[in-house]
């Protein structure tokens, strides 16, 4: 009769499960913003990502493509291998990768690599390239700004609260749009530049919002009218979704302090000083020594 072999302890993550002594480093360096090492790494990165997107920048003047392709093609792809191992280090670090990848940073740490690879198949898509800049928003971690992470939030939840009334103001603009573009249609005429409804409509929409490009203008008396009017309501339609998100926003105000350190079982930052629980993932924010 065989023996009876050791069942294999499981593992949950969610519960403070220790990474591996070099993982824990690795975290430390890469999500850390506190150590010497982490955040000496977090500047160099910063400024790393800042000379890529100067590069794609410049990449397209044509002026200076055409006299330093060959010096773009290799600091591109420069580049995007370094973050592609980057992206690697920081899925290989956390205690559950997929967390990582699926949170906003993750995402778009991947797609600051994929439009390189992509780039193979369809080259004018290597410009998107450009979202790299968004990675910048981890400057705030670095020198110790994490509070304005908690404010960024706080617009963020004013936004989603206020959503639905902004939703019905828009379709209200838009009702109102194709109303007064088809009656200028009718009024004005093709002769005028008023060729069809959803020419009209865009007119509409152009002096609604008080933009005016001036591209198409109504000639008729009546036509002016009512173009004087739609310019008139526009400016007291401007302040509506000003006024339902500045209301939303001081209901979501949230004054408390909150913590620099990431999560190491997620690496989102934007966690309360005193809590002991990612509030995305549920993982232990036990700083392991």
């Amino acid at each position: 009769m065989q023996a009876n072999q050791p069942r294999k302890k499981k593992v949950n993550y969610n519960s403070g499960e220790r990474l591996s002594p070099w993982r824990e480093s690795l975290n430390s360096i890469i999500f850390g913003a506190e150590t010497r090492a982490g955040k000496s790494f977090d500047i160099v990165l910063i400024i790393t990502i800042a000379l890529s997107v100067l590069a794609v920048m410049l990449s397209s003047v044509e002026a200076f493509y055409q006299q330093f392709s060959w010096l773009f093609f290799y600091t591109e792809w420069g580049f995007t291998l370094l973050f592609t191992c980057e992206y690697i280090l920081r899925l290989i670090s956390v205690r559950q990768p997929k967390l990582y990848a699926c949170s906003f940073y993750g995402i778009i740490d991947l797609l600051s690599i994929l439009p390189t690879y992509i780039g193979l198949l369809l080259p004018g898509i290597k410009y998107m390239l450009i979202i790299r800049i968004l990675r910048l928003l981890r400057i705030f971690r670095i020198f110790k700004l994490a509070e304005y992470v908690d404010e960024a939030e706080t617009l963020i939840t004013a936004l989603k609260n206020s959503s639905q009334k902004i939703l019905v103001f828009l379709y209200a603009v838009l009702t109102l749009s194709t109303v007064f573009g088809s009656i200028l249609y009718v009024v004005e005429g093709s002769a005028s530049g008023f060729t069809s409804i959803p020419k009209s409509v865009y007119w509409a929409i152009v002096t609604l919002t008080t933009v005016g490009y001036g591209d198409i203008a109504p000639q008729t008396p009546l036509g002016q009218i009512i173009a004087a009017a739609i310019m008139i309501m526009g400016y007291g339609i401007i302040a509506v979704p000003t006024g339902i998100y500045s209301a939303e926003l001081i209901k979501s105000y949230r004054p408390w302090q909150i913590s620099n350190e990431a999560c190491p079982n997620c690496g989102k930052i934007g966690h309360d000083t005193d809590a002991d629980f990612c509030k995305y993932c549920g993982g232990s924010l036990e700083q392991f020594e």
